[in-house]
């Protein structure tokens, strides 16, 4: 009897730990919607955009990012226009940013979406672009984009939330006053061996440069800045673990340090 009890223990503990490490990550990189906010949320092909009408611009920005997408070859587009799933009224134009002094910068950026031409597309649509800084748009934020390809190249697959953090005292450009962000974040999650792992990072909207690891917090600090629950749809103990912490080495492709 005892041993028949003891072998009913060991498949419960057996099962515990097959299912932590088999966590449900289908839409895992979907925020929680935001209190007190607008938000209209569209999905792509290629991203999902919570596209803020108020603001003309993003909340944020999320899509799975994987090896194969990476290796895509499609090539880059060249036309930003107004998402068609946005009324007319609540749209951003492109005259908007002519003559402003700021870039259209990609959240979602082009050179992920190199893997189906409708996604390409996609990521030049006004849902989707902030103004940003253009020293910042070509040098660090770049950098950064750059890095999320290599970690997608080697895990196989990662989750990315990007998007502006606006301040209270905002300014804007444009006919339609466009939303000049103060700052952009990107929180990503990846599973290694069964564990899942998070890390966030903030950039103000200037010009400069710094070494990646600077600009690198944990997720939980991002959602204090953002007002942004991300990963919600995670176990609540294994949320509170990983967006509390920041272990570099689990991040296996070297932060770049420029």
């Amino acid at each position: 009897m005892r041993k028949s009890f003891l072998f009913f223990l060991m498949i419960i503990a057996s099962i515990s730990v097959y299912s932590q490490k088999h966590v449900n990550l289908d839409n895992v990189e979907i925020p929680a919607k935001i209190k007190g906010r607008t938000e209209r949320v569209i999905v792509h092909k290629g991203y999902t955009v919570s596209y803020n009408a108020d603001w003309k611009i993003p909340n944020w920005v999320a899509y799975e990012l994987t090896d194969e997408e990476v290796a895509g070859e499609e090539p880059r587009g060249k036309k930003f226009i107004p998402d068609p799933m946005v009324p007319k009224y609540e749209s951003a134009t492109t005259e908007d940013y002519k003559n402003s002094g700021w870039d259209r910068g990609h959240m979602a950026p082009a050179a992920d979406m190199k893997w189906h031409p409708q996604a390409m597309k996609e990521s030049f649509y006004l849902s989707n672009i902030c103004p940003q800084n253009r020293n910042l748009n070509a040098g660090a934020w770049k950098e950064l984009e750059e890095q999320v390809r290599d970690l997608a190249a080697q895990k196989g697959y990662i989750y990315v939330v990007c998007g502006p953090i606006v301040s209270a005292d905002y300014q804007t450009i444009g006919e339609n006053q466009v939303v000049i962000p103060q700052a952009f974040f990107k929180v990503l999650l990846q599973e290694e061996n069964g564990e899942i792992y998070t890390i966030g990072f903030v950039y103000e909207n200037v010009a400069g440069r710094r070494p990646m690891s600077t600009y690198a917090m944990s997720v939980d600090e991002v959602e204090e800045l953002t007002g942004i629950d991300f990963f919600p749809s995670l176990p609540d103990k294994i949320e509170k673990r990983a967006e509390a912490e920041v272990d570099f080495t689990k991040w296996t492709v070297k932060l770049r340090e420029k």
